[in-house]
């Protein structure tokens, strides 16, 4: 209901929005914030990694070098083989559609492989993101895949072989945006 209060607020609030709309854009020199970019500065933060493996690095790693590393980086934050505390759990959990509550690990939430790679690439460890090289980044892969019983442990872990895992949850995702990621499968709606 607009009460004569409401409509004197709603006819200035027009008002200032059409002076914004028809106000020439600014002229002269410009603030001077920041500086432009370089293709060198934009590729280093171009690392994506998709679900088919495009934008995997070369390198590679085993779980148990992936271990060794663990201990070294991981485990203060995820604990001992990756059982949680004093942030997330890595390893096991019931099935998220189970009905049971249980936390979103490695094996029963993440519906790709690469995703792994991809974000332990990018912000771990917590404390030095982007600080690991691509092989103790698939070692790291490696190993975590391996303590969820995903791959052998002897298994390598590169760009060839990493995208070929089949992580539990993988059917359980849609698709948001087909059109835009023509390597992902579809579910039929």
């Amino acid at each position: 209901m607009f009460t004569p209060e409401r409509l004197v607020i709603f006819a200035a609030a027009l008002a200032l929005g059409a002076c914004a709309v028809m106000a020439p854009a600014p002229t002269g020199p410009k603030p001077g914030l920041g500086k432009p970019i370089s293709e060198a500065d934009i590729a280093a933060w171009d690392i994506n990694a998709a679900p088919d493996g495009t934008g995997l690095p070369p390198g590679r790693g085993t779980p148990a070098q992936g271990a060794k590393i663990y201990v070294e980086k991981c485990v203060v934050c995820h604990g001992e083989k990756g059982t949680g505390k004093p942030f997330a759990r890595l390893v096991g959990g019931d099935p998220v559609s189970s009905g049971i509550e249980t936390p979103k690990t490695i094996a029963n939430f993440w519906g790709y492989p690469t995703m792994i790679f991809d974000f332990t690439r990018r912000a771990m460890p917590f404390q030095a993101p982007r600080t690991l090289t691509d092989d103790e980044v698939y070692a790291l892969t490696a190993y975590i895949l391996a303590l969820n019983k995903l791959i052998g442990e002897n298994d390598e872990m590169n760009a060839q072989t990493l995208p070929r895992v089949r992580m539990p949850n993988r059917d359980n995702f849609i698709v948001r945006f087909p059109e835009l990621t023509p390597s992902l499968p579809r579910i039929p709606q």
